[in-house]
C-alpha cells in the first residue's frame, strides 16, 4: 500500500507493536497524513464516511454550476426598515388569522411588493431564449422552501392578481406538499422570478443564485435591531438586508437598482401599497 500510493515509510507514524506500521496507519496517511496515534492524542476519531449524492442533490448541483458558468450574475443590496410591516402585523394578525385561517407573514408582503416592482421593471421578470428575450405579462413567483429532500422552489401562479391571504394560503399549501414529499415537477416549473428567505435560518446577508431560466432572485435575510437615522435622530429599528441577484445580460444596473429600491419603498410604506384609499381592515379581511 505504501508503494502503490507513493508514500514515504519514514513519514508514517507507526502505531503497531514496537512502532510497526499498520494498515490503518497507511490509510490515515493517505487521508491526510494523520495517524491513529495523532487522533488519539487529540481525544477524537478521524474516521470518514462516504455517501452517494442523491439524484436531487446532483441535479441541484448541476443547475447551480450551469448558472455560474452561463450567466453574467451580479448582486445588488439594500436595507428595509421592517417596522411599518411589523406594526401592521401586530395590529391585524389576530383578525387576519381568524378570518382566513392562515397567519399573516412577511412573505406575502414581499411577494406583493415584488409583483408591483416587476410591473415597473419588466426586464427583471424576463428570460433569455436563444437570441430572444421573453417578457412575461404575469408574475409566477417561485418561493424557495426547505424540505427533507433539500431546497425546493414551488411556484405561486399569477401572484400579481392575489390578495395577501391568497398568497399566504398558496405558500402554505405548497410548503406542506414539499414537507410531505408530495410536491410535483409541475409545482416547480414555469416561474418567472424567485424569492428566497435565508433569514429563517439566521442569515444576515447572502448572494442568492438565480434559478434558471429566470433572470433574477430576491434574497430576504434576518431582521436585526440596528441604529438608523430617522429625521435627523438615531433610532433603533428592525432592519432587514435584502439582495437582488440578476443576469446582467438582459438586466442593466439601473433597472436592478431601481427594482430593489421600489421594493424597499413599498415595504416601508405598506399602507399605501396595500390599501390606497381603502379601509385596511376590509382589504386584509377581503371584505
Amino acid at each position: 500500500m505504501i508503494a502503490e500510493n507513493g508514500l514515504a515509510a519514514n513519514s508514517i507514524n507507526g502505531t503497531g507493536k514496537d512502532g510497526r506500521i499498520t494498515k490503518q496507519d497507511v490509510i490515515a496517511a493517505m487521508s491526510g497524513g494523520f495517524s491513529t496515534a495523532d487522533a488519539q492524542s487529540w481525544g477524537g476519531s478521524r474516521d470518514q464516511n462516504r455517501e452517494k449524492m442523491s439524484m436531487l442533490r446532483r441535479k441541484i448541483a448541476e443547475r447551480l454550476v450551469s448558472v455560474k458558468n452561463e450567466t453574467a450574475m451580479l448582486t445588488t443590496f439594500n436595507e428595509v426598515d421592517m417596522k411599518p410591516i411589523m406594526d401592521i402585523r401586530a395590529k391585524y394578525k389576530d383578525a387576519f388569522a381568524k378570518h382566513h385561517e392562515v397567519n399573516l407573514g412577511f412573505m406575502s408582503f414581499f411577494t406583493k411588493a415584488v409583483t408591483e416592482a416587476l410591473n415597473l421593471y419588466p426586464a427583471v421578470n424576463a428570460q433569455i431564449d436563444g437570441n430572444e428575450v421573453v417578457f412575461h405579462n404575469y408574475a409566477d413567483i417561485g418561493i424557495a422552501v426547505s424540505s427533507p429532500k433539500g431546497l425546493m422552489v414551488p411556484v405561486v401562479r399569477n401572484a400579481e392578481q392575489m390578495s395577501l391571504a391568497e398568497i399566504e394560503k398558496e405558500i402554505k399549501r405548497l410548503a406542506i406538499k414539499a414537507r410531505d414529499g408530495k410536491i410535483t415537477p409541475d409545482d416547480m416549473t414555469g416561474g418567472t422570478f424567485t424569492i428566497t428567505n435565508g433569514g429563517v435560518f439566521g442569515s444576515m446577508l447572502s448572494t442568492p443564485i438565480i434559478n434558471p431560466p429566470q433572470s433574477a432572485i430576491l434574497g430576504m435575510h434576518n431582521v436585526v435591531e440596528r441604529p438608523v437615522a430617522i429625521n435627523g435622530k438615531v433610532e433603533i429599528r428592525p432592519i432587514m438586508y435584502v439582495a437582488l441577484s440578476y443576469d446582467h445580460r438582459i438586466i442593466d444596473g439601473k433597472e436592478s437598482v431601481g427594482f430593489l429600491v421600489k421594493v424597499k419603498e413599498m415595504l416601508e410604506n405598506p399602507e399605501k401599497m396595500l390599501f390606497g384609499a381603502k379601509d385596511p381592515v376590509q382589504v386584509l379581511l377581503g371584505l
